[in-house]
């Protein structure tokens, strides 16, 4: 046993201490700089992120600022052609009523009516500068496929709301109305207040009106993946259920108006099952030109 206990110690020639000493600050410079690079490399980090969350804040502010434009671009002209549809109520006024015998119940029940009918005609007026607007906001956030889809068929997506509006107003709202009033008759005295037939002509015509776009809906989702003719015809019976489900609940309570809907919404469902079948072709003789081109 050493009695002075450094029996372990490591001697070490003059030569030895001086290569030991090298060896020491060569190990402390290698770990200062993976020091440094670390800390660089969080510093890089940090400052991605801050930039990234930058832009992504900067982008939403943009997609606000450009929603709150179109908006406004909205509101302006549904107020333009508000303010002209109510300046000419003696102009289309006999063209709502159609020689109707109305009564009111109160003095605001005028202005309830003429506020509501100007408003619909103003809504109806503005569509298509509405349309434009959606179109203007949405567009940089579409691909290719649906920003071509939406440019080519837009114009038949209004083209459809004013034919089913029309179908209403020319057909639904007249008989309907007419059984309506005429069943009535037999027991009672009739008499409409302009309040009830302003709802009555609005319940006929504006939900028909998008019910008609039911052929451009079946053709997007077929465009973009979600739905085939094959899975239209399977669903066929409960797709028909549904329709006679919701013509009960947009039309009057009378079989003759429901009737009158349930039919063109049958033959629009079956139109749309033909149309995804002529999209899906096309799809296919695509895809076949671009293989062989590749």
């Amino acid at each position: 046993m050493d009695p002075y206990g450094d029996h372990n110690r490591k001697i070490l020639s003059p030569l030895d201490k001086v290569l030991e000493e090298q060896k020491e600050r060569t190990e402390t410079v290698q770990q200062d700089g993976i020091k440094e690079s670390d800390f660089h490399a969080s510093n890089v980090l940090e400052s991605e992120m801050q930039v990234n969350n930058f832009k992504t804040g900067t982008s939403l502010v943009e997609h606000l600022s450009d929603l709150r434009k179109q908006l406004i671009k909205a509101a302006a002209v549904f107020l333009a052609f508000f303010l002209a549809v109510f300046a000419s109520i003696n102009l289309w006024f006999p063209y709502v009523t159609r020689g109707h015998q109305l009564i009111i119940l109160g003095p605001l029940e005028v202005v309830k009516f003429y506020m509501s009918i100007s408003m619909a005609l103003a809504f109806g007026l503005s569509l298509p500068f509405l349309c434009h607007f959606l179109w203007q906001f949405v567009k940089p956030g579409l691909n290719d496929r649906e920003s071509r889809f939406l440019s080519i068929f837009s114009p038949i997506m209004l083209l459809l709301f004013i034919g089913g509006v029309s179908f209403g107003y020319f057909i639904v709202n007249p008989l309907s109305y007419q059984f309506l009033v005429s069943l009535g008759a037999m027991n009672f005295t009739v008499m409409v207040s302009a309040q009830e037939y302003v709802r009555f002509l609005l319940m006929t015509t504006m939900p028909i009106g998008i019910i008609f776009e039911l052929p451009i809906v079946a053709l997007f989702l077929a465009t973009i993946g979600l739905l085939t003719a094959v899975t239209m015809r399977k669903v066929r019976k409960w797709s028909y259920l549904s329709i006679a489900i919701v013509s009960a609940l947009i039309t009057p309570p009378d079989f003759v108006s429901q009737l009158i809907v349930l039919i063109p919404m049958v033959l629009l469902y079956e139109a749309s099952i033909h149309i995804v079948v002529y999209a899906e072709k096309r799809s296919i003789i695509a895809n076949k030109k671009t293989e062989a081109q590749q």
